[in-house]
């Protein structure tokens, strides 16, 4: 893979490549892109940057005040596996083009600002981070909202609810059962070659990968195992992963989404993410401690704990994540630490005697949230954790169902709803921002933002169960 302009330049060439498409995050994490001609794109553009119009990127510019540019990082060069014309695409971070400053509502520009706060504070030069993000495939989706209707419908041959229904050929009966759909070999499950494609196509395009297999509920659940790469490389690495997958399902005639519970009764799709922090190339989270855990280790997970209602704003930042954060589903929703109890937030992995593997794992997001965003605010969050001494408490390491109600309401748990979450994000946000990595106007954008487009809209609707409950009163 390319390392600098000069070699980015020279792939163009070599490769007669006529096509460079510029890829860019908006806030709330959703790819933009916009292709160039190749002689558009010299030296300067990856210090100066493209520019473009601004004021259409959801949460960003006002119409008076559009003038942007995006600039291309030459390490993030790869061929688009899915042009007909071959196209180099490139990663972006977005400038300020009249003074030269990164812009302070670009996700990445924010990420990159987490990484130089951990520099700047002398606890450690990298900070790694391993997403797992889980995914359904459909074979139809349809969905509408209006002032006198409001339904969605989802569909999978996989799905345990057509084990009665009459199909072309005659219906096999391979369905996984409700929660069951954890491992199955074929005929039961029917993505593997699919999967397969996604995974090895992903490789091409720069990312490390290592396994794919089916995950636990029914109707096409499924997860891809990438490497743990630096923050923003795994950010970086997270959207060609999204991108990847869905662009495959479609040449299958399939459909992807990453909501956290697009099923009914059936296991939702989070995205465990592991993290560790090391300097001079040496692990920093080994220790003597709890799990072999260090100090540092154990007050980053303070951290994470201490602001977890706050930071889930930025890790589950959609209304449909919380329906994902509820007891009997195998989530995360108690406030806790544990070696092995997964209904815990945080969990510590078995790493074996390598402290190179020591890390631990937030097991709270899930793939809505803009990684850039999500891995910056965890990263602080941690910061805030080593820098205060914050003590986690006594880890969680029993059987969350043998615990007494009395027992369990001593155990915080997460907030119920992307509106709770945001409360506490406008209560305590100081661990993002007095470091600079997020601005007071990012975090109140951000408020405004999901109240206004997500939040309040969903506030005003009837809900379709709504009839079923009422209709008849």
């Amino acid at each position: 893979m390319p390392e600098t302009p000069q070699e980015v330049l020279k792939l163009i060439k070599d490769n007669n490549i006529q096509i460079i498409d510029l890829k860019f995050i908006d806030m709330p994490g959703i790819w933009q892109h916009c292709s160039f001609y190749y002689d558009q794109i010299d030296e300067s553009s990856f210090s100066d940057g493209v520019p473009f119009d601004g004021s259409s990127i959801r949460g960003w510019k006002a119409i008076n005040e559009s003038d942007m540019s995006m600039v291309p990082d030459p390490t993030t060069a790869w061929i688009d596996p899915f042009f007909a014309e071959p196209t180099l695409s490139m990663i972006c971070s977005i400038k300020e083009p009249r003074t030269g400053e990164w812009y302070s509502r670009d996700p990445r520009s924010i990420a990159a600002k987490a990484v130089d706060y951990l520099r700047s504070t002398g606890l450690g030069d990298t900070a790694f981070f391993g997403p797992e993000a889980e995914f359904f495939v459909f074979d139809d989706v349809r969905f509408d909202q209006a002032e006198n209707k409001s339904y969605y419908y989802v569909d999978s041959v996989e799905g345990r609810w057509n084990s009665g229904k009459e199909e072309a050929g005659g219906n096999l009966g391979y369905k996984p059962r409700y929660k069951e759909g954890y491992f199955p070999v074929p005929p039961t499950d029917t993505i593997q070659d699919m999967r397969t494609e996604m995974l090895l196509t992903m490789g091409k395009c720069g990312v490390p990968i290592e396994k794919h297999h089916h995950e636990v509920a029914t109707g096409g659940q499924n997860e891809l195992g990438i490497r743990f790469d630096t923050l923003i490389k795994s950010a970086d690495n997270l959207m060609i992963y999204k991108y990847v997958i869905k662009n495959v399902a479609k040449k299958y005639g399939k459909t992807v989404t990453f909501m956290p519970k697009p099923l009914f009764n059936d296991n939702g799709s989070g995205m465990h993410t592991h993290q560790s922090i090391w300097n001079n190339g040496q692990p920093l989270f080994w220790g003597d401690g709890y799990a072999n855990l260090s100090k540092m280790a154990l007050n980053y997970i303070g951290g994470l704990l201490r602001h977890a209602p706050a930071l889930l704003a930025l890790t589950n930042p959609t209304t449909n994540s919380y329906k994902r954060l509820v007891p009997g589903f195998e989530a995360p929703v108690n406030l806790a630490y544990s070696q092995g109890n997964r209904s815990a937030s945080i969990r510590i992995p078995l790493s074996g005697t390598n402290p190179k593997a020591k890390r631990l794992e937030f097991r709270c997001p899930d793939a809505t949230c803009n990684p850039y965003l999500a891995f910056a605010a965890m990263l602080c969050a941690g910061i805030d954790g080593i820098k205060n001494e914050i003590d986690p408490g006594e880890p969680l390491d029993v059987d969350i169902y043998d615990l007494s109600p009395e027992e369990l309401s001593k155990v915080p748990s997460t907030p119920g709803s992307l509106e709770a979450a945001l409360e506490n994000l406008e209560k305590d946000h100081s661990f993002l921002t007095d470091s600079g990595v997020f601005t007071e106007d990012f975090i109140e954008n951000w408020i405004e933002y999901k109240l206004d487009n997500e939040v309040n809209p969903m506030r005003l609707r009837p809900h379709p169960y709504e009839f079923a409950l009422y209709y008849d009163v």
